[in-house]
């Protein structure tokens, strides 16, 4: 049983797709403090001098109804930039690879072995008669 989950485990997209995950959650929290440092205070001036930023308050003078639009169009642009990142940092590359790997790289065909092409006659003959003799 340990050694079915330990080659499930190994098997080559299974890593790969444990290192996009790792790689894509940290970059993630990159783009995250980018935006909320560099877009946040950007979009929060637009709203005006005196106001909270780029949204309004359903009841005046209560913070926590205020809705905040510049919360959602960060969280746009954090996810389409993490998911540009990882097309064009994991996708594009694996895909070249696999274009390169299937253009002709791949070795012929080994030759079947006498022995076994005589047992695949007589096997293709027993079929062909039922297995009556």
């Amino acid at each position: 049983m340990l050694k079915g989950f330990k080659e499930f485990i190994m098997r080559g997209n299974i890593v790969d797709l444990a290192v996009a995950v790792v790689i894509g959650s940290a970059f993630a929290a990159v783009v995250d403090t980018v935006i909320s440092s560099i877009i946040t205070p950007l979009l929060n001036a637009a709203g005006g001098a005196d106001s909270e930023g780029l949204g309004f308050a359903i009841i005046s003078g209560q913070a926590n109804t205020f809705m905040d639009f510049s919360a959602i169009i960060n969280a746009l642009i954090v996810f389409v930039m993490t998911a540009a990142v990882v097309y064009f940092i994991i996708v594009v590359p694996m895909n070249k690879i696999a274009e390169r790997r299937a253009a002709g790289q791949e070795p012929e065909p080994e030759a079947v072995a006498e022995d076994v092409a005589v047992l695949r006659e007589i096997r293709d003959m027993l079929a062909k008669n039922n297995g009556q003799i």
